[in-house]
């Protein structure tokens, strides 16, 4: 039976990997500092699951989490944009020097393969569309920069190192779980928690801008086929769905599923904000055999089903 550690897996994306790998009769070993992550994302998930509460910063932690893992899925992270602009230092200590204490430990114990969660936030504002795993880089942010850093390490330690490290670039992940309640958190949880009170949506511009949306439970299985496929390791997979939506037609989904919701209110544009943003998936169907097979609305209605809860 595999033994799975998931860094992370009190989190939003982490949970769903971890009740992924449980319901395939895995045993999962879980690692959260719950700066985060919430207990409750891991309830009633069933047995073989072990929970161990500590810090990517500290190595001992580390070293005690890895110890005789098979596959680790790298999902901790300092995650938020502009949270790290406000806080950089923090941002390096744990996208950084945690994920080096992360590998290095794996290295060292024996693990099989690494899978790492980085970001499309690494390719900036680049008009390159749509952005392929060969569109260069143009981080604006420590936690882009500290994305990057950390696929360069992923790579190093394929092939340098021997141990299988895949790096994902996860595109705008929405589904259950997800929290609306913080400052930086993403749209659609904010947006749905703002129609289930009753209240308008706030659109910053004019609404045309554009995201690759992909619902968690196809990020999980990307994640899944990347612990397996034998051609996998040293490379980076976008994993998005190729569609690009419009902030308008998000809403105008989420207003079929909150009929009679008040319209939408226009504001000034943040600064900042890329205006367009959408990945091809051509490698990762190639190599991976990957494609979100989740609609936009069949996302949407499940998130809207967990949020009402």
């Amino acid at each position: 039976m595999a033994r799975y550690l998931v860094t992370g897996g009190a989190g939003f994306i982490g949970s769903h990997i971890v009740a992924a790998l449980l319901k395939d009769g895995g045993e999962v070993r879980v690692l959260d500092n719950f700066s985060t992550g919430r207990r409750e994302n891991l309830d009633g998930l069933g047995d073989g699951l072990e929970i161990l509460e500590g810090d990517l910063r500290d190595p001992d932690a580390v070293t005690a989490a890895v110890r005789d893992v098979d596959v680790v899925f790298h999902e901790a992270a300092f995650v938020s944009v502009p949270a790290s602009l406000d806080d950089p230092q923090t941002c390096l200590e744990v996208n950084v020097t945690g994920t080096a204490n992360l590998l290095e430990a794996a290295r060292r114990a024996g693990v099989r393969r690494l899978v790492l969660a980085s970001s499309a936030a690494v390719y900036g504002d680049s008009e390159d569309l749509p952005l392929s795993e060969e569109t260069p880089p143009r981080p604006l942010s420590p936690y882009a920069a500290s994305k990057l850093v950390d696929e360069i390490y992923a790579a190093l330690y394929t092939h340098a190192f021997d141990l299988e490290v895949v790096a994902l670039r996860y595109f705008n992940v929405f589904g259950p779980r997800q929290s609306p309640e913080t400052e930086y958190a993403a749209a659609v949880p904010i947006f749905i928690h703002r129609l289930l009170r009753g209240e308008p949506v706030t659109i910053f511009g004019d609404g045309g801008q554009t995201r690759d949306l992909i619902y968690v439970a196809d990020v999980v299985r990307a994640n899944l086929l990347a612990a397996e496929h034998p051609q996998a390791p040293g490379h980076v997979f976008n994993i998005c769905t190729g569609r690009e939506t419009r902030l308008l037609d998000l809403v105008d989904v989420l207003m079929r599923l909150f009929p009679g919701a008040p319209q939408p209110r226009f504001t000034a544009p943040r600064p900042g904000d890329i205006y367009r943003s959408v990945g091809d998936p051509t490698r990762a169907a190639q190599v991976l055999g990957f494609r979100a097979r989740t609609s936009l609305e069949e996302g949407l209605k499940e998130t809207l089903a967990w949020m009402r809860k």
